[in-house]
């Protein structure tokens, strides 16, 4: 698992020094300037806050906590809104990966390292409903985790909504009415892939937003593919046309 920190001290400086914190746990009778401190520091730095009981910090941590807990991240978290312009500005047609909604950590993994070997600039995930980039999803990318840049946003709506704003556009994956096989998707221009979890896929107002919906051919009527051999699909298609054109 990813350093466990604990204390009021502790997690404030870590927030503070821009220590990449995955999560921070807060106990939910604690009143103050202490609450309102650790609710202001983590909605400026987009970081999760969970609000727990005592009994839960008490099983997380030997010794006083004071009520208030984190979790170090990995890997350090980028600004979606710092890495599209350093994309465009080295002359680079912007790829990216969205994932909503991907809890478990190996596909996680195993998706950024299908990211990092296909070149894409940047894999976002929201701030709540998403895989821990923890020791395991670590392992499971073969340290590509390490490599690519993790952008982590407050709302998945927003952001799609942003990068339509600034000319990127959202092909998202799901076997819908109007979906289009991938390889009829243009991806020599600037794209961001909207991916979904598994089982329940992506939200309807998510497919609806998108500027077109892709899926991938399959030969028999079986359950669709896996979200990370999906991933994976969708990616080696965007490279070939970009290799090829």
């Amino acid at each position: 698992m990813s350093n466990l920190i604990y204390g009021h001290h502790p997690v404030v400086e870590a927030i503070q020094a821009g220590k990449p914190v995955e999560k921070v746990f807060f106990q939910q009778d604690i009143r103050g300037e202490l609450e309102k401190e650790i609710r202001h520091l983590t909605k400026a730095h987009d970081i999760p806050l969970q609000v727990v009981p005592k009994e839960k910090l008490n099983k997380l941590v030997r010794g006083n906590h004071q009520g208030v807990a984190a979790w170090l991240a990995l890997v350090e978290f980028h600004s979606l809104e710092a890495v599209l312009p350093a994309v465009l500005e080295k002359g680079e047609i912007p790829l990216l990966l969205l994932l909503d909604g991907i809890t478990d950590v190996r596909n996680f993994g195993a998706i950024c390292r299908s990211a990092e070997c296909a070149g894409v600039h940047a894999v976002v995930v929201p701030q709540s409903g998403s895989a821990p980039a923890n020791e395991e999803a670590m392992k499971a990318s073969a340290g590509a985790l390490a490599r690519i840049r993790l952008c982590r946003v407050r709302s998945m709506y927003s952001t799609v909504e942003w990068l339509q704003q600034n000319d990127v556009q959202v092909i998202a994956t799901a076997l819908a009415r109007q979906s289009v096989p991938v390889y009829d998707v243009n991806f020599r221009e600037p794209t961001a892939i909207l991916m979904g979890a598994e089982g329940e896929g992506l939200a309807p107002k998510l497919i609806k937003m998108a500027d077109q919906v892709a899926k991938i051919p399959q030969v028999t009527d079986f359950d669709s593919f896996n979200v990370s051999v999906a991933a994976g699909i969708a990616l080696y298609e965007a490279i070939r046309q970009r290799v090829t054109s």
